[in-house]
């Protein structure tokens, strides 16, 4: 069993960020928070499909660079291995979201900057146990 508190986790950038709150061996799970105006980098996983339950506040999620989404609190969505997603706060709320990686795979993030009207950056392809 493991266990652990969304109230107990400090974000990676001080008072935003992502946080996780328990790591491994068959997921992670940890809480998004983005203040008004902050964004959480365009990424991928390769390995690992994620899940987002929106927990406070409003923001939108941008998928593959071209679908547009508005989050609102009780918003459920997940993104399987390779899609593309983006977050940023629009709203002068704070944004708070589970997220839920599963299966855990540590090293599996690879951040493809990018802002709405930009070009969709190429994704790269996964590396094989052979690379």
């Amino acid at each position: 069993m493991q266990s652990g508190r969304l109230d107990s986790v400090q974000p990676r950038n001080g008072d935003w960020g992502p946080a996780y709150v328990i790591q491994g061996p068959t997921s992670d799970i940890g809480l998004l928070t983005l203040r008004p105006g902050d964004s959480m980098t365009n990424h991928i996983h390769h390995h690992c499909d994620e899940s987002f339950i929106v927990t406070e506040g409003e923001a939108t999620l941008w998928v593959s660079c071209s679908a547009e989404y508005q989050l609102r609190v009780g918003d459920v969505y997940r993104c399987p291995p390779s899609e593309m997603h983006y977050f940023i706060n629009n709203s002068d709320q704070l944004f708070k979201m589970v997220f839920i990686k599963s299966p855990a795979s540590p090293g599996d993030t690879i951040n493809l900057p990018w802002q709405p009207g930009e070009p969709a950056p190429e994704v790269p392809a996964p590396l094989s146990a052979n690379n």
